[in-house]
Formats: structure tokens, sequence, C-alpha cells
């Protein structure tokens, strides 16, 4: 059996199969801890898990989604993040940012709830919404109950706080629990609980304060669940009562349940999920949940696109044909455009997502993984996205080569005596991999010594590793230029319009979109350049002077150089390859070439290329050398982390 349906919803379909085929992949990862049977509340999951079905028929539906962050390393800057994220601008039934509360006040300090959280181990953080969460005036009181509940479930104090979002159609809560019980002790929850207590607790609440569903309120779920093209509760019934010969049968003793799960598997057959094997018999497709998640995901994907394009387009809407989803798994060419919008795609685990309008004419999606992956753009910069791939690295070749030769132990001091052209610098880089992958996989094992012991699939555990590292960053964003398109044109700098006009191989514009814009923008361009003596016309195409790029680049640099030699009081001095650059990274200033950072030393500074990475130097004294194409950094006078 084939999901039916458009050609392009199809395609969608066969390429998340093919993402979570791929992803399911790999070894070398350590079974998770869950805390089933030692963590609080274990007793109570189990017992709310066993409640009768009939009971849970009438009771009105919660679902609440549970993550456990550990705050290690970047664990605590991520959670400052998250918070900010949650009391963004927009959340509220006014428009404006999210209030934090907490157990007792309407108003808390999120700063002195991270400050209390300095040395737990970890943080959890809950997504709670209430099916009929429209109803409630205001979510505080259903918070406050549920919170003072799982304190009696789990016998201890809990040190939370909250922030009530509106800006979708279901009203639901995000909170933020700390790690550790009242007596400073690490909070471990049971599976149970978090998987099943929890919902059920809360459904309790909502059936208190709105009251049972009444006959009339589940007919009218049911029946809007019969044509939805996403995976339902009536789906989730139809699953688990499959019979022993793969079929499945739509007969209830309710007549409107059975008359909802017959209509249901109507549907699903004229989709091409299920077949009729006999009177009153199905046989589902076994892949028959994977495709209505991903239909879902993708329909609640095209609905966000056409918000945030009418929101931007004083209420125009975009056809569906003119939309489409970046799938990394199925896109073997990078793409390119201008930047419409920034969102979150998953408000749990901080998964943001870009709309990009790209050169070939069509608005695309694409899900970036983890928030701290792409720093902020302004509306309109150009980017380039391509996917990563889960591949062998050098290093890992280079350990498991080292290990090999050393009775599978690897160190910095096995690796020197083992390739005399290796530097200390080099060595360390491969102690870093293998400390992350120890810190994400467990894959690897480091003794007290300094040493590693390396298994003789190494190779396969550090492909498993950039595989898991793909959920978190699925593609790389590069960015081409922070400078809007229509400056771009008039603009005395290097431009990527300048970089597209003299490219051997230029990105393709389309007739439409950005792709038309960029073609129009480029016409105006070589207008300019040809008025500056920088083009002129030649047989059918104009002919640009010889390294446009760099002299446009240099031009621009020299000229914001002088200016900052005015503000700073210093001299400047123009880094070429092979010279030094020594000083203190004080700030860093966009052109129209890029981004540059400004080292200073006590009589001159010099500008420099930037890179990411060197955001956390800012104020520190760096080192390095220019090279051709960039600089080779070394963070700390030389004493510290190398940045090639």
């Amino acid at each position: 059996m084939r999901a039916k349906g458009s050609k392009r919803g199809r395609k969608y379909l066969h390429q998340v199969l093919q993402a979570a085929a791929l992803a399911a992949t790999g070894k070398g990862a350590r079974r998770a801890f869950y805390g089933s049977r030692i963590g609080r509340g274990a007793g109570a999951g189990r017992v709310l898990a066993s409640r009768d079905a009939l009971g849970r028929f009438r009771q009105r539906r919660v679902i609440i989604k549970s993550r456990v962050v550990r705050l290690a390393g970047r664990g605590m800057q991520n959670a400052r993040a998250h918070l900010r994220y949650i009391q963004r601008d927009g959340v509220t039934r006014e428009g404006e940012p999210g209030r934090l509360y907490g157990a007792e006040r309407d108003a808390e300090d999120g700063k002195a709830f991270l400050d209390r959280a300095t040395d737990d181990r970890h943080q959890f953080r809950f997504i709670v919404s209430a099916e009929d969460g429209a109803e409630y005036v205001d979510l505080k009181p259903l918070t406050r109950q549920l919170m003072a509940q799982m304190e009696e479930d789990l016998g201890t104090r809990l040190d939370w706080v909250a922030v009530d979002h509106f800006n979708t159609g279901h009203p639901h809560t995000h909170i933020m629990l700390r790690g550790c019980d009242d007596r400073g002790q690490d909070l471990i929850l049971a599976r149970e609980y978090l998987s099943t207590g929890m919902r059920e607790r809360a459904a309790e609440i909502v059936d208190l304060d709105l009251g049972p569903r009444t006959d009339r309120e589940i007919q009218r779920r049911l029946l809007r669940e019969v044509d939805q093209e996403r995976w339902t509760s009536l789906d989730r019934q139809l699953v688990v009562s499959i019979d022993e010969r793969g079929w499945v049968s739509p007969a209830r003793n309710a007549p409107v349940l059975q008359a909802a799960l017959t209509g249901r598997l109507a549907k699903l057959e004229r989709m091409g999920l299920a077949e009729q094997v006999a009177p009153g018999r199905w046989r589902l497709d076994r892949h028959v949940e994977a495709v209505l998640r991903a239909m879902g995901e993708r329909g609640d994907i095209i609905k966000t696109m056409h918000r945030e394009l009418a929101q931007r387009s004083a209420g125009l809407v975009a056809p569906d044909e003119d939309l489409s989803i970046f799938m990394p798994v199925a896109a073997p060419q990078p793409l390119v455009g201008r930047l419409v919008a920034r969102g979150l795609s998953d408000e749990l685990r901080d998964h943001h997502y870009v709309m990009l309008d790209a050169t070939d004419g069509r608005t695309h999606y694409v899900d970036l993984g983890r928030g701290d992956t792409l720093e902020p753009l302004p509306d309109g910069a150009i980017v380039r996205v391509e996917r990563r791939a889960a591949q062998v690295r050098a290093a890992d070749r280079v350990v498991a080569e080292v290990a090999a030769a050393h009775g599978g132990r690897y160190s910095i001091d096995l690796h020197l005596r083992h390739d005399a052209s290796a530097t200390q610098a080099f060595a360390e880089t491969h102690v870093r991999r293998l400390e992350a992958m120890r810190r994400l996989t467990g894959s690897v094992d480091r003794d007290p010594d300094g040493s590693w012991r390396i298994a003789p699939d190494h190779l396969e555990r550090a492909e498993a590793f950039e595989q898991r590292q793909l959920r978190d960053r699925p593609v790389t964003v590069e960015i081409l230029s922070r400078l809007p398109l229509e400056q771009q044109v008039g603009t005395d700098g290097a431009t990527w319009l300048d970089r597209q006009l003299t490219a051997a191989d230029p990105v393709p514009l389309g007739d439409a979109g950005f792709g038309a814009a960029a073609r129009d923008a480029q016409r105006q361009r070589i207008r300019w350049l040809m008025a500056r003596g920088l083009a002129e016309q030649g047989d059918g195409a104009p002919v640009f002077r010889a390294n446009l790029v760099e002299v446009l680049r240099r031009r621009e640099l020299l000229r914001v150089a002088g200016q900052l030699s005015g503000e700073l009081g210093l001299c400047f001095v123009e880094a070429k390859p092979g010279d030094p650059v020594e000083g203190v990274l004080r700030r860093h200033v966009d052109l129209a070439s890029g981004r540059c950072g400004v080292v200073e030393k006590s009589k001159e500074f010099t500008l420099v290329p930037w890179r990411p990475v060197l955001e956390r130097q800012l104020g520190k004294p760096v080192a390095g050398v220019m090279r051709e194409h960039g600089i080779s950094w070394t963070i700390g006078r030389g004493r510290g982390q190398s940045i090639s």
C-alpha cells in the first residue's frame, strides 16, 4: 500500500521515511537511564497508567511533553536562552512578552531561579497543553494545582517557574523545574511518572474544573478526527486492536465510536494506508503511523508558513505549490535565499526554523535544529543552507590508528610517539573530539590518567556519534551577506551581487521570488559599476575590472579603517598573508564583504576576517597568523586552543 495524494506530498513522505531509517542506524551509544526503578513517582505512575480505558474515554485530554536537560558545559547558557525564548514578545493573549510566575507569586525573577540552580546536575522542562485549555481564562491555577499534586506524589517540595502561552490555537504552559529535591539531592523522576503520571494528574484537575466530557463533546471530537490527515486517537485505537492475522475491525460496544472507526478506516483506505481484506476487516499499512505523523507535521509547517507570509505581505496568501520543506536527506544541492522569518519549531528542545525566499523562486522552510547553531540575523540577510553529512572524520581514523598500534589506548603522549611530525596542538584536537563523543554518546571511556580506551569498532561509533549530532544540527548555514539585496545595489564595497556577477559558476536564478529580485538587482548593480568605471559593456555581456571583488573589498576596508582610526585614536595596520596578528579582540564590524574583528594593541589596530567561534573571545587576548583565505588563531597569546 502507498500513500495517495499530491506528488509533492508523496515525495515528502518518502523523504521522512528515508530520514527515519537513517536515524535508526548506528552503534555505540549506551542505553539511556530513565530511573524507572529508583526514580520518584514510580508507584503513582504505574497506578495512574493502569486505570480503566472506559474512565479515560470520558476524561478530558491533556498533552504533556517532557525533557531532562543536563546543565554541565553549555547547559546553563542554553537554559538562560530557553528562559528568554519562553518569555519572548507576542505570547500572551494581548500579544505581550510572557510573564514568569511560580508557586506563590505572579511575577518571578528568572535570573534568581537560574542562580539557585547553579550547582544542579540537570533540569526538567515541561509543556502542558489541555485540549480544552481555551476555556480557561487563566492557566496559572491549573499549573499550580498540578505542581502541588506532583509534590505530594514525589514526596518533596519543588522549585519551579512557568510561563503561559496563548500564541497558538492551543493555549499551553512552559514549566522549568529544578533537578534537585528539598534536601538538595538530585531529583530523579521515574519514567512512568513522566510519561503517564503527570498527564493523568493534569487530566484529573481539568475534569474537576470543567467536568467530564459529555456524549455530545465526545461525538464531536471523534467526528472531527475521521477525515484528518494526521495521526489521531482513532488511529491509535485501531493499531492496538490489530489481531494475530494483522487485521483490524471497527466493531465496538459504543455505536458512536464504531461509526467513527468505520469512517476512519474508509478515509485511510482512500489514502492508500488501509485495505479491506474481508467484510468488516481491514489491514493497515505497516508505516501508517509514520506516514500520518509526517502528514500532520507537514500540514502544521504549511500553516506556519502561510501565517508568517501573511503577516509580512499585508495578508496575501501564497499558493501551496510555491512553498517547500527543506529535507536534508533528499537535498543534494545547497539552498541560497534571503531570510524571511525565524521561529521556534520545537519549543521544548529549543529547535529553530528559518524561512527562505530562495533563488529558485519558492519559499522554503528549513529546520535548523538547536537554536544556538545560528547567530541572530536581520530579515533580508542572504544565506546558504546545506545538509550536514554523518561521516567519519580524519581525526577518528588517526585515533583508531594510534590505538591499534598501542593495545587499544590513545593519549597525547602515545600520539606524539606514534607520529613524530604531529604537534601538541594537533593531538589536543583529537582529545577534544573524544571528549565530545564521551559526553554525548558514552561510546569512549577515559581513564584517570587521561588516556582513552578505544574500541575495535571505533570508526563505527564515530559515525554513530555524527548521526546523533544530526538531530541537533541537521544543516549548516553560511551567511553570504548581512546586507539586504536592495542595499547592495549602491554599496561601495564587495557585495554578494558582485561575487555572483564575477563567479565562474554563479547560483542559478529563477524567474520568481528572490530569483527574479536578484536578477533585477544585478542589472542595477552593473549600471552602478559602469558609472564608476568598474565595468564596461562588452560584446553582449558586461566586462568587469580585473579583481573587481578584491578592489571593492579593500576600498571599503580602508574607508572603514580610517573611520575607526579617528574613533579609537589608534593607527590602522593592514595585515597581509604571513603577517602575525596579536592583541585584544575588542569587537566586530559589519562590512559589505563580511564581518571583521577589531584586534587592538596599545598604539595600533588591525581588521581581520571574523569567525563565529571568536564571539566567546571578545575582550580577550588573541594571536594568529594571516593566511591567504583567512587566519589561523591561537587563543590566549599562544597558551590555549588553536582555531584554523
